[in-house]
């Protein structure tokens, strides 16, 4: 085979270097020309000793092997790493993407799924495909149906009735008061700070 593929959060020590990746990379191609290939992806998942391992063999094996290093933060990829590679970002994806994709995975798994359910897993995933089916799974385990009441509640985030409810407490009524109301809604619904802090300045901005 020309290609390694690993995920590197199923095993992030320097192991996974010295076995596989070494072993794989230090042995070159008999019947075919071109670089072998090695993808690893959740690298920032590695331990240090870990990825300074990895360096040493980019280095050592360069001219037969090429690595592909996907990870979510570049923050936790050593400097030394980060040299040896040219980094491409890549942004969130776009609704029209999304969709399609996730209309594909709900008629395979013959999930049920409403519209409103289908704006809300979009919403919510903020362009991540695979959070989008996280909370797909998840809902659907919880709930059977994917509404987008089941997706709120099983990602514990408020609903646009409950912002609403917060902003009508918070314009109409004394401080003490809506103070009690939105520590009981959130308490009552698992709801956190942030979320909620989110959903108000989304919901004032739109």
């Amino acid at each position: 085979s020309i290609s390694l593929q690993l995920n590197a959060s199923d095993d992030r020590g320097i192991d996974i270097v010295r076995g596989p990746i070494l072993s794989f990379a230090s042995t070159r191609t008999i019947f075919k020309k071109g670089f072998k290939l090695v993808i690893l992806d959740e690298a920032d998942a590695m331990t240090q000793d870990a990825q300074n391992a990895l360096r040493r063999v980019i280095e050592k094996f360069t001219e037969n092997t090429r690595f592909c290093l996907i990870c979510n933060y570049l923050s936790k990829i050593i400097p030394a790493l980060q040299s040896r590679c040219t980094r491409f970002r890549f942004g969130p994806l776009t609704p029209e993407l999304m969709v399609p994709r996730l209309q594909h995975v709900i008629q395979e798994e013959g999930v049920d799924v409403t519209e409103d359910g289908m704006k809300a897993l979009v919403t919510l995933s903020s362009g991540d495909m695979r959070r989008a089916l996280n909370i797909l799974q998840s809902t659907t385990m919880a709930f059977g149906k994917v509404t987008e009441e089941n997706v709120y509640t099983c990602t514990g985030h408020p609903l646009k009735s409950d912002i609403a409810n917060i902003l009508d407490w918070m314009l109409n009524q004394d401080f003490f008061t809506a103070y009690h109301k939105i520590m009981e809604l959130k308490t009552l619904k698992g709801l956190a700070l942030q979320d909620i802090l989110t959903e108000i300045h989304l919901f004032v901005h739109r």
